[in-house]
């Protein structure tokens, strides 16, 4: 999978463990219904830093938090 797709996937298990809707995120991380429907529709060709941070803000996690996920292993992501 590539990085677009293990965002995607961590963002919608992090709003099942923390009960919130992805409404709530995009407000939270001060981010446009567009950018993350993008994400999470898989239509985004990359994921900057910048939004994994806000992201992993709206969760109210550090960023490092946020990757600490077998999903962004080396071996699991195409290259």
């Amino acid at each position: 999978m590539d990085i677009s797709q293990a965002v995607a996937l961590r963002i919608k298990e992090l709003l099942r463990e923390k009960n919130m809707t992805q409404y709530k995120l995009e407000q939270k991380a001060c981010l446009s219904h567009d950018t993350v429907k993008s994400i999470m529709k898989g239509k985004a060709k990359g994921v900057n830093l910048k939004t994994v941070i806000a992201i992993a803000d709206g969760f109210n996690m550090a960023v490092n938090e946020f990757l600490n996920s077998p999903l962004f292993l080396y071996e699991n992501l195409n290259m």
